[in-house]
């Protein structure tokens, strides 16, 4: 078993499902995190190397610090590779001088609908996972209960809050929620 912050991933169970074990992490997010990780979507846990390990514990430990994706695009389908006895660095002058060319394609393209171009945002920059998140819904119900909301007073009653049949289920939610929610 690998241990992740606290946190046991099986051997034998695909990634991006034991990554849901993590408080905050779905189906969605487990695959982005793959994705941006490297790692492939049917590889076990048991087959990740430390170094995967290691970038996937310093990740989740605090995404925003973590290191920006490379902007290079992917190569295409039908895409040789040059042969070995090219230099690396006319190779690169040439991938700056196609990669100029298709940027102002793209900018003298009379089907852009919005000119202002919008800097990128990473969507897993601002994960909040286990501590962080249920410290986040803590606060986030006080504050209703303290403002003096619907749903604050419906936490504060231990009464189901969204909606729900209350007749039946407010009966079987006094039962269970003798804690008090957060």
């Amino acid at each position: 078993m690998v241990h992740v912050l606290g946190v046991q991933l099986r051997d034998k169970v695909i990634v991006r499902i034991a990554l849901m074990q993590f408080y905050g992490v779905g189906q969605h997010i487990a695959h982005r995190l793959c994705a941006r990780l490297q790692i492939h979507d049917r590889a076990r846990v048991k087959d990740l190397t430390p170094l995967q390990i290691t970038s996937l514990a310093s990740f989740l430990s605090s995404p925003s610090t973590a290191p920006p994706l490379p902007k290079n695009p992917l190569a295409s389908p039908n895409y040789v590779a040059p042969p070995p006895s090219i230099p690396v660095q006319d190779i690169q002058i040439k991938f700056a001088a196609r990669w100029e060319e298709l940027d102002k394609q793209r900018r003298a393209s009379p089907l852009q609908r919005n000119p202002q171009k919008r800097p990128f945002v990473e969507p897993l920059k601002n994960l909040k996972i286990e501590s962080e998140l249920r410290t986040e819904i803590r606060e986030n119900i006080q504050h209703q209960r303290m403002i003096g909301s619907y749903i604050g007073k419906r936490h504060a009653m231990q009464l189901p809050v969204r909606g729900q049949n209350t007749q039946n289920n407010a009966k079987t939610a006094k039962k269970l929620n003798t804690l008090n929610r957060y």
